[in-house]
């Protein structure tokens, strides 16, 4: 009676243990299938690891933008797939509660704008398993490249295809669509 009683209890402390190592948050991976799913443009998955809002900071513009869920999803994303975009995790780390990751991105729209990829840094927050907040840093940004050509790209827009105006600052698909599309012709200059 005395084995059972005693096999019984490390049993219990054996399943607890198990049970609170399973409840464990990994955060490091949240935040790797997160750029995934980015890369992926994949809000199913997105849906599953962002809390009900997500604020996000540009630390070189002091701009700060709160999407709810859905906005972030059905907008934002939508917005982003229009122009094809490859996001690669050059490195990632968890220190304490936050990730730390270095990630790099080019897209139609970048490669046209700023000639290259673009590298940041990013701190991202969590709320108990949901990514809540992430801010980002410029490592590789040409601000000047990046500039000029948009300035020539608004310009002849302004000029040629004055119907497309606004795609700038709408970040929705059918935003994205126009973007696009202002590149395909002035890179064509139809």
């Amino acid at each position: 009676m005395r084995k059972i009683i005693i096999l019984s209890f490390f049993l219990i402390i054996g399943f607890i243990s198990c049970k609170t190592s399973e409840n464990k948050v990994d955060k490091l991976e949240i935040a790797k299938r997160y750029y995934k799913a980015l890369d992926n443009s994949d809000g199913t998955a997105m849906k599953i690891l962002l809390t009900d809002s997500l604020m996000t900071k540009e630390m070189d513009y002091d701009y700060e933008q709160t999407f709810s869920q859905n906005e972030y999803i059905n907008k934002w994303l939508k917005w982003d797939s229009v122009f094809d975009p490859t996001y690669k995790i050059l490195e990632i780390k968890q220190e304490n509660e936050v990730v730390v990751a270095k990630v790099s991105k080019i897209d139609k729209r970048i490669r046209f704008l700023h000639e290259g990829p673009t590298v940041w840094s990013a701190v991202i927050r969590f709320n108990v398993d949901k990514i809540s907040s992430i801010e980002r840093k410029n490592v590789t940004f040409n601000e000047n490249t990046w500039g000029e050509n948009r300035t020539k790209l608004l310009t002849w827009i302004e000029k040629n295809h004055p119907e497309l105006n606004g795609f700038l600052y709408d970040q929705t698909k059918s935003g994205g669509i126009k973007y696009l599309k202002a590149i395909e012709l002035f890179k064509n200059k139809k």
